[in-house]
């Protein structure tokens, strides 16, 4: 198993024999037999072991298990305890996720501190399997039928070249003490259900089911990458940069087939899933407005386009403004009103500023707000207005009111009410600017 070990580090290029790795040992099983091949290879190496205070006096055991085999082998030795249960309240996440979060942290802390060039982390070839079917169950789609990767950045799992049955002989034929952690045999928890009730049936069925499962998974990474890389031109082609979003032509998405597997690839890295590619293709022949909505990026469907932006805090607050002071733009009074300049772009606006009156309101437009645009004879609905000038469903949301007892003064950054221009009547002009 030592030589195996050498040649699979050596032939992925994992490490070279002179490069430091930080041991990620927990003290079981998989992670001392890692340790030991380790020491036998005669490499560099430091051990990282983290107590997350699940567990009791049993994981106090544990940290003192690991180092008490480092202190007696002379092996630099890194621990650290976690309050996991309050990491885990705090940030509203499961056990599993805290545990993860805070001990690749802190790995990467000790590996730069003390110039270590990798981590290492015990998983095998059971690990990659029961991965695969974990994520088949959830419906991660491709990406997640690969497994893991043997190399992934400073990440590095050089036990991939062995099954837990490889492991368990290396352990018993060198009476390689360890320690048992109890709760990898409660099936409460997926992966342990995987491991404990559904391999062995597919074992039943397929005897190497797990060199299968770590074989195909192979296969999957090279599909994968193909498809990455003609996703990555079509995408280049249809998403067009609209502002900090993207607009999508609807008539070109819809030349490509299959479209839902398309767009499945185009949208999963804004958190969009399989579900919601489905609605989002039902609704392409349907009027615009409907909007789609994933953790963390919103789509509106457009006339013409789908609009993929992050999503945002839009609404506007009811805000009164009390004085002049209070305005939340650039605000300038001049009474020079022979020699003004005008700027004509639509984030100003020039007002008669004897005609405005504190307090003034600040807030979202909202249907059925109508006022006399600049230019313009009559009143017109806001909504209208916004029509007219081919303003996004995604803009209109971001659109603001200034206005004083319910009369709009300006829509900002659009047009102001006629009823407060400048005429050659105005003595003193207040300007404002977003």
């Amino acid at each position: 198993m030592l030589n195996r070990f050498i040649t699979y580090y050596q032939k992925n290029k994992l490490f070279n024999a002179t490069d430091k790795a930080l041991l990620t040992v927990s003290g079981g099983k998989d992670s001392i037999v890692m340790l030991h091949l380790f020491k036998e290879a005669n490499l560099a190496f430091g051990v990282a072991h983290c107590n997350f205070n699940l567990r009791g006096e049993d994981a106090n055991q544990d940290q003192l298990f690991v180092q008490e085999f480092c202190e007696k082998n002379k092996i630099p030795f890194y621990t650290i305890n976690f309050q996991t249960q309050e990491y885990a309240t705090k940030n509203g996440i499961s056990i599993q996720m805290a545990a993860r979060d805070l001990r690749y942290d802190w790995f990467e802390k000790i590996r730069e501190e003390n110039n270590y060039q990798y981590i290492a982390t015990a998983h095998h070839k059971n690990d990659v399997a029961e991965t695969m079917l974990i994520n088949l169950v959830n419906g991660t789609g491709l990406a997640g039928l690969h497994g893991i990767n043997a190399k992934k950045g400073k990440i590095i799992r050089p036990l991939l070249c062995f099954t837990r049955r490889d492991i368990d002989d290396y352990s018993n034929q060198n009476k390689i003490d360890y320690r048992e952690d109890l709760s990898n045999a409660d099936t409460k928890y997926t992966r342990n259900s995987i491991r404990h009730d559904v391999i062995p049936k597919l074992e039943k069925i397929n005897p190497t089911i797990i060199e299968t499962l770590n074989v195909e998974a192979s296969h999957f990474l090279g599909d994968e990458k193909i498809i990455s890389d003609k996703i990555k031109l079509d995408k280049k082609r249809l998403f067009l940069i609209n502002g900090n979003g993207f607009k999508i032509e609807i008539q070109e998405l819809k030349k490509l087939s299959p479209l839902n597997s398309y767009l499945y690839y185009f949208l999963r890295e804004y958190n969009f899933n399989s579900t919601n590619v489905s609605d989002i293709i039902h609704g392409l022949e349907n009027q615009s407005g409907k909007i789609y909505y994933s953790s963390t990026h919103q789509i509106v469907k457009d006339r013409k386009f789908l609009l993929l932006n992050k999503i945002e805090e839009t609404s506007i607050d009811h805000i009164e403004i009390n004085t002049i002071e209070d305005l939340p733009f650039n605000y300038k009074v001049v009474d020079d009103i022979k020699n003004l300049e005008i700027n004509k772009s639509n984030d100003y606006a020039y007002l008669d500023a004897d005609k405005i009156h504190f307090p003034l309101i600040l807030r979202g437009w909202k249907n059925g707000d109508s006022f006399n645009p600049l230019g313009m004879n009559g009143n017109k609905k806001v909504s209208d207005f916004l029509i007219d000038n081919k303003i996004s469903l995604f803009e209109k949301q971001k659109v603001g009111v200034l206005e004083f007892k319910d009369q709009i003064i300006w829509l900002i950054g659009y047009r102001i009410d006629d009823c407060f221009k400048i005429t050659s009547k105005t003595k003193r002009v207040l300007i404002l600017s977003k």
